[in-house]
């Protein structure tokens, strides 16, 4: 018997029993599925985060309330008020650090915003008049307050774009007075749409200047963090070390001393998130893979139950010159080929459901990259086959010792 005659005998018994079958494969499709699903939602979810830290600025520097070290990040973070940034950080890191090109400081808070009868809750931040380069966006309508006025106590809004259609519904909003909690604002600008950003909507925001923030609004003379944006991607790690001295010195903390501050690039935040996400991407598809070993046994059984019902079968074969290597590559290909079919089943069933995620993913806004590597096809196509081979083996060896004669005679 050849191999090509071999695999045209299993895939004759594959079909004479195609409930069984499919069945056997039922372990296989699953865990390959599960496999190419969780890789490819791994690598979306990396390319969301890489797509939101780029929309947010690759050449940026940001610098953060708190102490922290190369394991974690500061307290600010997790919401604990931490006052040890100013604004006047926030100036002098734009007058005297090398290489910067803006700088901008931020306060934010929650407050409903009305004009007229019209009311939405939003995020208002104070923020310095570098915001637009900082932020690399431009304005739909108006203008943004200047140098002098972000200083200077003004009552002046200038209003995300989807405040603005919630508010104003589309009509000129420039010159009109709306509130922000009791406090009157009037309008100077209107943002253009950017959607999200950072995992939160840049729509529904106001934008007011960094001193009203803090006398009027909040009652506050620190800031929440300040981002500073850096001439090129290349100037990064110097320019963080730059803003680390500065604020050394500004805020005279020794030699020996513990900063009071963290400062961080987009470079170093991309590169510890794709290592974070790579380590969880790969340890969750060595869980998946798990399954494959489940539906590995399940093969091996299903295949060890279908020697005790063929034993007259291979009792004929063997009685009619049928060698013992005949009976083993018999099974083993018919083993291979359960699990070759589910794996292939598998992948598409992989590919498609990724696909959706992504589609969905896309549809409510975010930057989702659908990603399918040919590498993990090729690995889960791969791993397929191995199970066949590795759990037909036994049932194989169990096939090609029967006794033709004993065989022969089984009921």
């Amino acid at each position: 018997m050849t191999l090509i005659d071999g695999i045209k005998l299993s895939f004759s018994v594959l079909r004479s029993n195609k409930i069984r079958s499919f069945l056997t494969s039922l372990g296989i499709i699953i865990g390959i599925a599960a496999v190419i699903i969780i890789i490819s939602v791994g690598a979306g979810a990396q390319s969301l985060i890489i797509n939101q830290l780029n929309s947010v600025g690759t050449n940026l520097v940001g610098v953060l309330p708190g102490a922290s070290d190369e394991n974690g990040p500061p307290a600010s973070v997790f919401g604990i008020v931490v006052t040890t940034l100013k604004y006047e950080d926030a100036v002098a890191i734009k007058k005297q650090v090398p290489n910067v090109v803006a700088v901008s400081s931020y306060n934010s808070g929650v407050s409903t915003i009305t004009y007229q009868s019209n009311s939405v809750d939003a995020n208002f931040n104070g923020v310095m008049s570098d915001y637009l380069n900082v932020e690399d966006t431009e304005l739909l309508l108006g203008r943004f307050f200047t140098a002098e006025e972000e200083n200077s106590n003004v009552r002046e809004v200038v209003l995300g774009y989807e405040v603005y259609q919630d508010l104003f519904s589309g009509d000129d909003p420039l010159g009109k007075r709306i509130k922000i909690k009791k406090e009157t604002f009037e309008v100077i600008g209107v943002m253009k749409e950017r959607g999200t950003a950072g995992f939160q909507s840049q729509d529904n925001i106001v934008l007011i200047p960094v001193s009203t923030a803090q006398k009027i609004m909040l009652g506050v003379d620190y800031v929440n963090y300040i981002r500073v944006k850096i001439n090129d991607t290349n100037n990064l790690d110097r320019a963080t070390e730059d803003i680390k001295f500065l604020l050394r010195d500004r805020h005279d903390i020794r030699i020996d001393g513990t900063d009071d501050f963290s400062v961080r690039n987009t470079k170093d935040a991309i590169d510890t998130l794709l290592t974070v996400t790579d380590a969880l991407k790969f340890f969750l598809a060595a869980i998946a893979a798990i399954s494959l070993v489940v539906g590995g046994v399940g093969v091996m059984n299903i295949m060890l139950a279908a020697v005790t019902e063929r034993v007259r079968e291979i009792g004929l074969r063997k009685a009619v010159g049928a060698r013992r290597s005949h009976i083993i590559i018999q099974f083993v290909l018919e083993t291979m080929a359960i699990t070759l079919i589910g794996g292939i089943i598998g992948i598409i069933l992989g590919v498609i459901i990724s696909a959706v995620i992504a589609f969905v993913a896309n549809y409510l806004g975010y930057s989702w990259d659908f990603v399918v590597s040919f590498s993990s096809i090729l690995l889960s196509t791969g791993v397929s086959a191995g199970i066949g081979l590795i759990f037909g083996i036994y049932p194989a060896q169990k096939a090609a010792k029967l006794d033709p004669i004993e065989a022969l005679r089984y009921e």
